[in-house]
């Protein structure tokens, strides 16, 4: 049996205000190939589909698209799985519906584990794979917060119910395999921040948990899961090593910081319960450049990139001594007769010469919503032994905001 694993495509996110909807639709394409060429019987995505809670028409509009395609081929289960984006209750509202196309999605946890068990069957109506289909899990379905309880207990408490969680799902899979009498294999999937992952600056991923986010560890997984299946972490890569727990990675650059980054999916192959994977590379749809330097270096990385009719979107950022105070006047001459973008330029000299502390030039692209909390804290003169406590709280209050489902009614 093989199995493609893919996650994170947060359809709809722009990158510096530019929409990326042909980079999306492009990809599906290619992704609907992928299945047809390598003849894949079963597609996970781990969570993240859409970039909001609120994903707009047109990115619906592909996203129900590709499900039909899929549909259509020889592909013959589709599970999906909710990421921290998304909004449960939008994914779940057409699941009965998804089910006739045997796509089968799970937005949310509930009390019961058996939703989160699919069993899936083949043409022959037998039973080929065990899903163990675990949404993100949200603060409050895993824990229940008490007066009093110290950072510890919290934290704690988090590690102990995601723990319980997956034990009773794998559980329940086991018993279900055990009842079939088939050794068919036992796949796991999950949207979680693990121990040790890795990420790129920029690329949008955050905290999950307040406090907790190094102590997920490997050993929470049960060990009769025979392949894990997690989304949330943009670059691929195994979980403490292990081939048969992995991060698939978003298959776009999120940012500028994954521009030189190459994306993949999973292609796992079963044998039985034994497991090969192999990554599949993603081709790229919109290119991304990162340059850095001086004038002259920047000058000449241009020259190079309109040398090869580069069609690239650019993230510029100015390090020479020289203040320049028409560097943007600049950029958009050199580019100019080219097909390349500029998204963003960062000017490091005038912020840090002229402006010395002042933060007036900055912009909220160059902050990330604790920043300005901090700075908040700052401007008010907290006394800096009330700030660590001051922090936390405001942190929870924001990962609380992110898990409220705004579209549940």
């Amino acid at each position: 049996m093989k199995i493609l694993h893919t996650s994170d495509w947060h359809i709809g996110r722009t990158l510096y205000g530019r929409k990326r909807y042909e980079e999306f639709e492009s990809f599906l394409t290619w992704l609907t190939e992928t299945i047809q060429e390598n003849s894949i019987d079963a597609l996970l995505v781990a969570g993240d589909v859409f970039d909001t809670s609120a994903p707009s028409n047109r990115a619906q509009e592909l996203y129900y698209r590709f499900l039909c395609r899929v549909a259509a081929s020889s592909c013959r289960h589709v599970v999906v799985v909710a990421g921290n984006h998304d909004s449960p209750s939008f994914l779940n509202a057409p699941k009965e519906l998804l089910k006739a196309l045997d796509v089968h999605v799970v937005g949310s946890s509930t009390e019961s584990p058996q939703d989160e068990v699919l069993v899936l069957r083949n043409q022959q109506d037998a039973s080929e794979l065990i899903v163990c289909a675990v949404p993100y899990l949200r603060d409050r379905d895993i824990r229940v917060a008490e007066a009093g309880e110290s950072v510890e207990d919290k934290e704690k408490k988090l590690i102990d119910g995601i723990r319980n969680h997956y034990a009773a799902v794998a559980a329940l899979a086991e018993q279900m395999r055990q009842e079939l009498g088939t050794d068919i294999p036992i796949v796991g999937m999950g949207h979680l921040f693990t121990a040790g992952g890795q990420t790129v600056d920029g690329d949008g991923v955050r905290e999950l948990y307040v406090g907790s986010l190094a102590h997920i560890t490997a050993g929470i997984f049960p060990e009769n899961i025979d392949y894990l299946a997690l989304g949330h972490l943009h670059v691929p890569q195994k979980v403490n090593g292990s081939e048969v727990m992995r991060y698939s990675g978003s298959p776009l650059p999120m940012g500028f910081g994954e521009a030189k980054q190459q994306k993949g999916v999973c292609l796992i192959e079963f044998a039985g319960t034994e497991a090969s994977v192999q990554l599949i590379n993603v081709p790229v749809f919109q290119k991304l450049e990162r340059i850095k330097g001086n004038w002259n270096e920047l000058a000449s990385r241009i020259l190079e990139l309109s040398a090869t009719d580069s069609q690239a979107w650019l993230e510029v950022i100015y390090e020479g001594d020289e203040v320049i105070g028409d560097l943007r006047e600049r950029l958009d001459a050199a580019i100019s007769g080219s097909e390349m973008e500029i998204l963003r330029v960062k000017n490091s000299r005038i912020i840090e010469r002229l402006l010395k502390q002042s933060h007036d030039k900055e912009t909220l692209d160059d902050l990330d919503v604790t920043d300005v909390f901090e700075r908040c804290l700052a401007v008010h003169e907290v006394a800096e032994e009330q700030r660590p406590a001051l922090l936390r709280a405001y942190q929870e209050t924001v990962a609380s905001l992110f898990d409220d489902d705004a579209r549940a009614e």
